[in-house]
């Protein structure tokens, strides 16, 4: 993994584009979100198409064209600073072929914001346009209107991002799996968007050299375990340099989670540390990909060489 180049931080007047890229959107959660946003003294404007519903398959956030005709536009209009996702859902895989990722390469980098089926999406920019992304949580997501860690730390990030340089694990279920120190470039993201990107363009070859930030949410051990599995015999895995571990709420009993967690990551030889307070959980933290940083296993500590925007 090579660090990748690193947008400009975010001032007051910025405009943000919010998109729907995946699942539909709740427009009372829009509307908050934009209001939040604009509190913070942001120019908040929503996509034509953020609150589109596909006729026949009502988990999408209209077709996949609107979706990608929404990204690009945000990305390539000169007016906007960034792009925030307003949820996750299901929907990305469906349209990253449709974006033109020479014209997004040519508009230059912009702050890129989302998590969950989002992932899909930091893989492109990542391989496509060698470009840092945020993960971190949706516009209009409950846990950014509700949560005020998970808003302090978006907003820090956003406009005061050498503020949050250090992420450290939640006591006090946090310790090493596998205790040890490693440097590598942060990738990663929900687990199950990982595995299922395997194989399709616009993906990471690898995790070789990297400091994989790993989560998901709704999918019992045994699926945990088909999913690192596959990405163990593909060889994805091989060369990761440590792993950091974030959220997996309703995934079940977490002894049974770690039980499998520990299996499947403990055999690869590097620190493995619990708990980073990312992903879908209750005051979700943003954590930037595609920055170099060291991994402390034993102190519960991830430290970004530099910022995360400049």
């Amino acid at each position: 993994m090579k660090e990748l180049l690193r947008p400009s931080r975010l001032a007051p007047g910025a405009r943000v584009a919010v998109v729907a890229p995946s699942g539909p959107v709740v427009e009372e959660r829009l509307q908050a979100g934009l209001d939040l946003l604009r509190d913070w003294h942001l120019d908040a404007v929503p996509a034509p198409h953020v609150l589109d519903r596909h006729r026949e398959l009502g988990y999408l956030a209209g077709s996949d064209e609107a979706r990608a005709a929404d990204l690009q536009s945000a990305w390539c209009d000169p007016s906007v600073d960034a792009v925030l996702c307003a949820r996750g859902g299901y929907g990305a895989q469906r349209m990253t072929d449709l974006l033109d990722w020479e014209a997004m390469r040519a508009a230059g980098p912009k702050v890129f914001v989302g998590f969950s089926d989002v992932t899909t999406l930091h893989e492109a920019f990542a391989a496509r346009l060698g470009l840092v992304t945020l993960y971190g949580p949706a516009a209009a997501g409950v846990d950014l209107l509700k949560n005020t860690r998970t808003q302090q730390h978006l907003r820090a990030t956003l406009f005061e991002p050498e503020s949050v340089r250090t992420v450290t694990a939640d006591p006090p279920r946090s310790a090493p799996l596998v205790p040890g120190r490693a440097r590598g470039v942060t990738l990663g993201g929900c687990l199950c968007l990982l595995a299922s990107g395997l194989g399709t363009p616009h993906t990471l070859p690898g995790a070789r050299g990297g400091l994989l930030m790993l989560e998901d949410v709704g999918e019992q051990p045994y699926r945990l375990d088909r999913m690192l599995t596959q990405l163990l015999r593909s060889g994805w895995l091989d060369g990761v340099a440590g792993i950091a571990l974030g959220s997996w709420d309703d995934c079940g009993p977490y002894e049974r989670v770690r039980a499998v967690l520990a299996d499947r990551l403990g055999g690869l030889g590097v620190p493995v540390v619990e708990e980073f307070g990312f992903g879908h959980r209750a005051g979700a933290l943003t954590v930037p990909l595609g920055v170099a940083a060291a991994l402390d296993a034993d102190a519960g500590t991830l430290t970004l060489d530099e910022p995360a925007l400049r």
